[in-house]
């Protein structure tokens, strides 16, 4: 059925939201998934600007998330997305149990947290064409279309994957706020649930030609959402 590909790239977009405000709010300053703030942030501390060890933290993410989009790569195609919405789901939920369980006590604890997150993440921006883990596309796209009057019936599942960012990322923020050893729980609980839809058959469904590969992204400039 469609609409579980929908839901699927919803909840995707609400585990990138979590992730990344777990990951700022609990490890410090940085994303796991937004590599263009990361690239930003780097700028900032080279100036001199920021916290104190933010360019490392900018690094590790860096290389973390570019290995988990090599991996994501290496299988696309060859796996379905249940593959590579598997690995994901096992990394985030290592990084949560640790954090979880109060395992994290060292600033290079906190490095290998944020390192396994952003190879999840990395590894997400495999999962589809469509953008799950970076939006500023889909946002020039879709306003774009509301401007000049070309918008799509499809367009409210991309204005709801904008909106699910901001509802993830509230989510991790409270759960941080109320009760930190869950901050990245909301994550693997999201990302956990796109698997389920994407693997777990429906009855009534039939086999549809190139299940599992990449779509054209109607939210992205470039052709793709």
């Amino acid at each position: 059925m469609p609409w579980r590909g929908e839901v699927a790239l919803l909840l995707l977009s609400a585990a990138s939201g979590a992730a990344d405000a777990f990951v700022f709010l609990c490890v410090g300053q940085v994303f796991a998934g937004v590599m263009t703030g990361n690239l930003v942030l780097l700028g900032a501390s080279a100036a001199g600007a920021g916290e104190d060890g933010v360019a490392l933290k900018v690094a590790v993410a860096l290389g973390a998330y570019t290995c988990g989009v090599m991996v994501g790569a290496l299988l696309t195609g060859r796996r379905g997305p249940g593959v590579l919405l598997g690995a994901e789901v096992i990394l985030l939920a290592a990084a949560a149990a640790l954090w979880g369980l109060e395992l994290v006590t060292s600033y290079g604890d906190r490095l290998g947290v944020l390192a396994l997150v952003a190879v999840a993440m990395g590894v997400q921006g495999r999962v589809r064409v469509t953008p799950t883990n970076y939006f500023t596309g889909t946002l020039t796209s879709l306003a774009g279309r509301a401007a000049s009057r070309e918008l799509r019936g499809a367009d409210g599942w991309v204005l709801g994957r904008l909106a699910a960012v901001v509802a993830g990322a509230t989510l991790a923020a409270l759960a941080e706020r109320w009760w930190s050893p869950g901050a990245a729980l909301g994550a693997v609980v999201m990302a956990s649930g796109a698997l389920v839809l994407e693997t777990v058959p429906c009855r009534g469904d039939r086999p549809r030609p190139g299940k599992g590969k990449p779509r054209p992204d109607r939210g992205n400039p470039a052709g793709a959402a």
